[in-house]
């Protein structure tokens, strides 16, 4: 038989499960926004890169991000299945000719859109695994710290 104390919460117990579920509330309520807005406010056009003649070539990859979103985002990295690897890169213009650097992230300035392109902030896709012919298109997972990865097309054109 059961003694009724171990039947009735004490107010410890109480108080202690309401903080828990304040705690639990108030971290919902920080975690749902960033990815809700960020995933629908992030989108992805004009993706493409040149053609490239020979399997392990580097190839930038360009596109147009626009962030509709009240706040910054990130770029973080970039899978594609024509690729081996990707980096990040930026374009340093200091003393000397402008020379490509990697980087961690590329930053996407709130409601703002960026280009990215060659001479500027850019992806280098790295070892193509295959030929790409112009006219031909892939697929490629954009990642993003805010929004989340974002599924695009990427065309191919033309040689420069």
């Amino acid at each position: 038989m059961f003694a009724a104390s171990t039947l009735i919460p004490n107010k410890h117990c109480i108080a202690t499960f309401a903080g828990a579920a304040v705690v639990v509330l108030q971290l919902g309520a920080a975690i749902t926004p960033a990815h809700s807005a960020g995933g629908e406010a992030v989108k992805i056009s004009n993706a493409w890169v040149h053609a490239a003649e020979q399997v392990g070539s580097n190839v930038a990859l360009s596109m147009t991000i626009k962030n509709e979103a009240d706040v910054a985002d990130a770029l973080l990295r970039v899978r594609c299945p024509v690729a081996n690897f990707s980096e990040k890169h930026t374009v340093d213009r200091g003393e000397g000719s402008p020379a490509m650097r990697a980087i961690p992230s590329i930053p996407i300035a709130a409601s703002s859109t960026t280009v990215l392109k060659p001479d500027a902030y850019h992806v280098m896709l790295l070892q193509t695994r295959q030929m790409l012919a112009a006219g031909e298109a892939f697929n490629c997972s954009i990642v993003f710290q805010k929004a989340g990865t974002i599924e695009t097309e990427v065309k191919v054109h033309g040689l420069p």
